[in-house]
């Protein structure tokens, strides 16, 4: 029996449960895990569609709309209409969640020191391709 979606699932779970326990020690304010993740999506990009935080996070887009609602309301976000095609909402994080930066580090480095403890370099880059082919998998349309 193949259960790889199952542990999946539930790495992600631990995942945020291990975030919070990172923000609880660190004495981290201002956001919680699912919006780390969203911000998280923004360390290398100044502005995306809601499409591509949907697609960098895992996120359903009912889900993400209403957590970048209440983000915004935070002044973490701003949403505004693309300019080539006013139907596309983009967002950009705003200079308060861009000072909680130095923040995501800390998580990053946190959870990477977790995820591969025991791991080789060669094992840590075959379980990353093997999680890049199911994604593309996932993503593919029959």
């Amino acid at each position: 029996m193949y259960n790889g979606g199952y542990l999946i699932a539930q790495i992600g779970k631990m995942t945020d449960r291990r975030i919070n326990e990172i923000l609880k020690k660190e004495n981290i304010k201002g956001f919680n895990p699912a919006q780390a993740r969203i911000m998280m999506a923004f360390y290398y990009e100044e502005e995306l569609s809601i499409k591509d935080v949907c697609e960098l996070t895992g996120l359903a887009k009912t889900t993400l709309t209403s957590m970048l609602n209440r983000m915004e309301k935070q002044g973490l976000v701003k949403k505004y209409p693309s300019k080539e095609d006013r139907r596309v909402t983009k967002v950009k994080l705003t200079p308060k969640a861009r000072d909680l930066e130095k923040y995501y580090a800390v998580i990053s480095r946190n959870m990477k020191k977790q995820y591969y403890k025991g791991f080789t370099k060669q094992e840590i880059k075959d379980f990353e391709d093997t999680l890049r082919k199911i994604l593309k998998n996932l993503t593919e349309t029959d």
